[in-house]
């Protein structure tokens, strides 16, 4: 059975297109906002004869040319259709007043990650916020979770918002981006004409476990190169507040760990003594890399790639938020004195004076359990278990699948 994504449903259905007919549309979209047969939406939304009259692009752009992680995007005008293309990942992250004038109705279509801390979730906030604001309406066109259903992590505390965390969600969320928007809209209170263009056949305990096996990966961010990395991220993000390179300027991003002055294997040894139960679902492999950029380029790296497919993936075991956890606990364990977070000197996403590990976990608590020398795995699972099992709860009555 194929899966029909929001796009394809708005193509082939003219019912669902017919509230369209005489109205401007924008659409926010990526790379990765592609039909089931590789044509880019705006591009097919245009040849199905909808008035897009703007185009809206996430951090790393429409195109997704911009490589590393915070680099902004600048406003252009596309040369094939002549419209406007303003970028919520450059001088502005809320869509300007200016902008919101050059449509009617605007169509969300991008491919998320299932995990709080990837921007596109909280543009999604910001661009509901602009259209209570302005009156007008926000379709997402729906797209699966790739991390599928399961939940994890500790919910983002009061005062720790940022562009990485738009609300009290736990790490790894469950939700689509269509399931998100209700749960924005009820959480913030927003008076919006909302909709959500719904998939057809997605089965996200099905085979693929969130991603349909039929449907071809394209990168929705230059460093989201697989499903591996869908499934490890929520985990694996918390790297960028470390010292150790998550692997960006290698071939596999976020799907490893590691640095020059760590022993690999004896970490890995580690983290089975400390903590066996965290790392069902899973396999982690000792390995060698050398960034051509980023942190540690050109440098000969130890790490260890956590390999969340094939005959070891298990999808409801699998916990990639507490398989990082532990890498960051055996380190300290094996290395007392190793710096391993980055410091406040590092701005993170728009913020001052907070540590970036704490901006990414929306507080300090996981930082905390790693530093303490007497914190055991309970300690971390009394914090997260909780929050999980609210969260769950929470999201229940939104889920559409």
């Amino acid at each position: 059975m194929t899966t029909l994504f929001g796009i394809d449903r708005l193509l082939a259905d003219p019912a669902l297109r017919k509230p369209l007919e005489g109205k401007r549309v924008a659409l926010l979209a990526h790379p990765a906002s592609i039909t089931a047969n590789l044509t880019h939406s705006i591009d097919a939304l245009v040849a199905a004869g909808i008035d897009v009259t703007a185009v809206f692009g996430p951090q790393h752009g429409v195109r997704g040319d911009l490589q590393d992680n915070m680099m902004e995007s600048p406003d252009f005008t596309d040369p094939v259709y002549g419209v406007p293309v303003f970028s919520l990942y450059g001088e502005v992250r809320r869509p300007s007043g200016q902008s919101m004038h050059s449509f009617d109705v605007m169509l969300v279509d991008l491919q998320d990650l299932g995990c709080r801390i990837y921007t596109y979730v909280t543009t999604l906030l910001y661009v509901l916020e602009a259209a209570a604001e302005h009156g007008k309406a926000i379709w997402v066109l729906d797209r699966p979770n790739p991390a599928g259903r399961p939940v994890e992590g500790t919910r983002l505390l009061p005062g720790w918002e940022s562009f990485v965390g738009a609300g009290p969600m736990v790490m790894r969320h469950g939700l689509t981006m269509g399931e998100m928007g209700r749960w924005f809209i009820r959480h913030f209170n927003l008076d919006v004409d909302y909709r959500v263009v719904e998939m057809d056949g997605w089965q996200p305990e099905g085979p693929g476990f969130g991603w349909p096996m039929e449907r071809v990966w394209i990168n929705p961010s230059p460093n989201a190169a697989n499903v591996n990395m869908a499934r490890a991220y929520a985990g694996t993000v918390m790297v960028e507040g470390a010292t150790l390179s998550e692997g960006r300027g290698t071939t596999r991003p976020l799907e490893l760990f590691g640095a020059p002055d760590i022993d690999a294997k004896a970490v890995i040894g580690e983290m089975q003594r400390l903590a066996p139960e965290w790392l069902a679902g899973c396999k982690l492999r000792d390995i060698w890399f050398e960034p051509t950029f980023h942190k540690h380029m050109k440098q000969l790296n130890n790490g260890i790639h956590i390999h969340a497919e094939g005959a070891w993936y298990d999808h409801a075991s699998f916990r990639p938020w507490r398989v990082q956890a532990l890498g960051f606990k055996a380190i300290r364990s094996l290395y007392p004195d190793y710096p391993i977070w980055r410091g406040k000197d590092f701005k993170y996403e728009y913020t001052d004076d907070v540590l970036a590990i704490d901006v990414i976990n929306g507080g300090p608590g996981l930082r905390e359990w790693v530093d303490d020398a007497a914190a055991t795995p309970g300690d971390l699972d009394a914090l997260a278990l909780p929050d999980e099992a609210g969260w769950r709860e929470e999201i229940a009555d939104l889920l559409i699948y």
